[in-house]
């Protein structure tokens, strides 16, 4: 399967962050913390996959934000030199005989050279350099659980019984997490970020808009991942932003279904989660569809009802609302529908109320998007639910789920058992109103239905 008419239907890629922007990002941070302190920030481990074999890196996405430096086995210091913060980075260093079989480094050089670096040493020098800059503060940010080395001389440092200490209270006494700091920033994106994200989303949609051209009764759902992944590869995403979600018929009444091993029969409506990563930034879009070209009448009617409060809960993504008028948007949509269409037999309020609703639909419509999928931001800062701000992008996604398979369904009418839908698009919050990232993707019925099959 080549996709090179969809390649040329993207456009250009934009820039990767400045480090221009990523010095603006460590300024920014540095004014919010103590004096005399030092901030560290480590790589992710690497995991081994089997035996020698390792799962794809991805390194620590507040390291990441701050650097843009994305190879294993790194530490960030942060500390202040004569008055001025100097951003240092132990890392590894270049080795031509690792380098042959592992891929080039950029090393001490190429780091001082790319990157918003002011120093930079060899990873081994760590355990020397780094105690004896702690010695000269007082307070260190760095979260815990990332590398156990750069743990235990932090550790070691605020534990401290030296006689310099003693005498003169040289050295650390107070570690804070610096995560909550850096969350913060990340949660409102940078017109570099949105461009980047508005990227994704596109590479995205046209991996959804594949799969629906090669759908067919009796397709697999391994068959659509691998056109769906592999799209976002060709298109130029480093990979997926999570494992995708393929789940054909009741496979998609289950939320986070992952095995992606069945057949998709004649009558089916497989639901699609997959989203790119591009340039660290995800992409978080789901379709559902029938793998047969045409939704069944009961499909059709929940199809466009869960359409109806997805759009009802975007017209909520306005600067000043709440975060949780798109949850209650949706919800009172559904509810309603599902009474006018006899699944529920209460009022919509009671609904509501009492978790009829949950029965069908048990998740929230939508979570913050960024350098995770599950992005970075407090959601009710205080115990008070958020207000939206130009720059935030949330994913909002409402779906029915109708088990036959569950117990606690056990008197659902058969129209509706093995429909799962759910629609899901990535919004940015801007002050002249909703701006939908991943519009490219269809999901209007008819505009779908004229895709399926085509190829």
């Amino acid at each position: 399967m080549a996709f090179t008419s969809t390649a040329r239907s993207l456009g250009t890629a934009p820039e990767p962050i400045s480090t221009e922007e990523y010095r603006e990002r460590q300024k920014k941070l540095y004014s919010k913390l103590q004096d005399s302190s030092a901030l560290i920030l480590c790589s992710s481990p690497t995991a081994v996959r089997s035996n020698d074999v390792h799962h794809p890196y991805r390194t620590n996405s507040n390291l990441l934000y701050l650097t843009g430096w994305s190879e294993p086995e790194s530490v960030m210091l942060s500390i202040q030199i004569n008055g001025d913060w100097k951003t240092i980075l132990f890392l590894q260093p270049r080795d031509t005989v690792k380098e042959i079989w592992e891929g080039r480094r950029p090393g001490v050089e190429g780091a001082l050279e790319g990157w918003a670096i002011d120093y930079a040493y060899p990873i081994e020098e760590i355990n020397e350099i780094l105690p004896k800059e702690l010695e000269r503060v007082g307070v260190v940010y760095h979260s815990v659980g990332l590398d156990s080395k750069v743990d235990a001389i932090v550790e070691g440092s605020i534990n401290s019984k030296t006689r310099a200490r003693q005498q003169i209270g040289e050295g650390p006494t107070q570690r804070i997490d610096p995560a909550g700091l850096i969350s913060e920033m990340r949660l409102i994106k940078s017109e570099a970020e949105i461009k980047l994200m508005r990227h994704s989303a596109e590479i995205s949609a046209l991996a959804h808009i594949e799969a629906m051209k090669n759908g067919f009764p009796g397709i697999g759902e391994w068959q659509i991942q691998g056109l769906i992944e592999g799209c976002f590869r060709y298109l130029g995403a480093s990979g997926w932003a999570y494992p995708s979600i393929v789940g054909g018929g009741e496979n998609a009444t289950i939320l986070h279904y992952h095995a992606n091993n069945m057949e998709c029969a004649d009558g089916d409506i497989v639901l699609i989660d997959a989203g790119s990563e591009f340039e660290g930034y995800a992409a978080d879009i789901t379709r559902s569809w029938p793998v047969n070209g045409k939704f069944s009448e009961p499909q059709k009617k929940i199809y466009n009802l869960v359409l109806k409060s997805q759009l009802a809960a975007i017209e909520q993504c306005v600067v000043g609302n709440e975060y949780l008028e798109t949850h209650k948007a949706a919800s009172r949509v559904l509810a309603e529908g599902l009474v006018e269409l006899g699944i529920i037999s209460c009022t919509a309020e009671e609904a509501l109320e009492n978790g009829e609703l949950k029965k069908y639909f048990m998740h929230g419509t939508g979570h913050w998007l960024g350098l995770d999928v599950h992005d970075v931001g407090i959601y009710k800062p205080d115990g008070k639910p958020r207000k939206f701000e130009a720059g935030m992008v949330i994913t909002i996604e409402p779906g029915l789920y109708f088990g036959g398979w569950r117990p606690d369904l056990n008197d659902l009418d058969p129209q509706w058992d093995g429909i799962g839908i759910r629609i899901e698009d990535d919004v940015l919050i801007t002050k002249d109103g909703p701006d939908v990232l991943s519009s490219r993707c269809p999901k209007n019925l008819d505009e779908i239905e004229s895709l399926i099959g085509t190829s």
